[in-house]
């Protein structure tokens, strides 16, 4: 563990060392993705099933706890990736969040203010309420076309039920057009065997997305990110979605998964009964592959875990710090930690 960390350390020392060596040779572009954990706003919403987070709900959820809340997101989102860049993550797609009050609230925050946030949105038919969303800085990207692709859902127990709609993103990123999918897969609730089916149909909705992308521009520049409530290792990811863990196996239409290592090595961002899952993922398309290009490339893939963020004691020692043990308010940040990718562009 402790060879571990000296590496880990070294290679945080020599990267932040190269970036501000050659600063002025590369630009750098952090995309992320983090899980909110029930960022529900405090007004009912008769449409959906958020009587919990109201302040006569059974979790008592104030405006106090709101703003706590929001408080404890924004820090976490203006920490990631400011060890290489100031400006931190220039695109972040998060799921559990109620609808863009609380997306607002979020980049209106001071410590999140300063870098005016821009936000896509749209509401699913999901019946908890929640959806997927994206905050992404101007500076950087400049979108073209959103949409929102409905999964449809197989009947379990003769019962129909919806989940978060995939959020799709076309943009240019420093004038490069990128493609942008954003997913939060269905549970595990059931049991894996019977929801299983669910997050293929999930991952089957995404992959159409891409084929149609990949159809007209084969070489097109596409991120999956999301939580897919499934690890790299699974099914749905690995052969629905068509992904694979080493780059140099990937043939064209294929996705790269560089959290597929990570998770063989014990690695992830959320923990249950001791044991370790990688849920969220940022997944590409082979053409972010080759460093050798004018347009930014994948340099390199990163779990944001900082010790404020971490149980560091009782039964969930280790554990993300998360807002929620039951109906008690525990004043954490996320039962998920956060995911992201560094690109790298040569701008010589």
């Amino acid at each position: 563990m402790q060879k571990a960390k000296w590496i880990l350390f070294l290679y945080f020392f020599c990267f932040t060392a190269i970036a501000q060596k050659n600063q002025t040779r590369y630009k750098l572009c952090i995309a992320a993705f983090y899980n909110l954990e029930n960022f529900y706003d405090t007004t009912n919403n008769p449409m959906v099933n958020d009587d919990d987070f109201t302040a006569s709900g059974s979790k008592h959820y104030d405006q106090k706890i709101y703003q706590d809340k929001t408080a404890h997101l924004a820090r976490v989102i203006s920490e990631i990736g400011t060890d290489l860049s100031a400006d931190g993550a220039a695109m972040i797609g998060v799921a559990e969040i109620e609808n863009d009050t609380v997306l607002n609230n979020l980049i209106r925050h001071p410590l999140l203010k300063h870098r005016h946030y821009q936000i896509v949105h749209f509401d699913s038919k999901d019946s908890r309420g929640i959806d997927v969303a994206f905050l992404y800085n101007p500076n950087y990207l400049v979108i073209e076309t959103t949409e929102k692709l409905h999964i449809k859902m197989p009947a379990l127990n003769n019962e129909k039920f919806e989940t978060r709609d995939i959020l799709f993103i076309k943009g240019k990123l420093d004038g490069e057009l990128v493609y942008i999918l954003i997913n939060h897969w269905p549970s595990k609730r059931g049991g894996e065997d019977k929801s299983s089916v669910s997050r293929i149909s999930a991952a089957a909705t995404c992959r159409a997305a891409l084929n149609n992308i990949l159809k007209k521009e084969p070489e097109a520049k596409i991120i999956v990110m999301g939580d897919m409530n499934d690890n790299p290792d699974s099914y749905s990811i690995t052969k629905v979605l068509e992904s694979k863990a080493n780059p140099a196996l990937l043939k064209q239409g294929e996705l790269y998964n560089p959290f597929f290592r990570m998770y063989q090595n014990g690695m992830g961002t959320l923990a249950n009964q001791d044991n370790w899952s990688l849920f969220d993922q940022i997944l590409l398309s082979r053409s972010w592959l080759n460093a050798d290009q004018k347009g930014f490339y994948f340099y390199r893939s990163q779990i944001f875990k900082k010790q404020f963020m971490v149980e560091n004691s009782g039964r969930y020692k280790g554990y993300p710090l998360r807002s929620w043990d039951g109906n008690n308010y525990r004043g954490g940040y996320s039962d998920h930690f956060p995911s992201y990718v560094i690109l790298l562009k040569n701008s010589q």
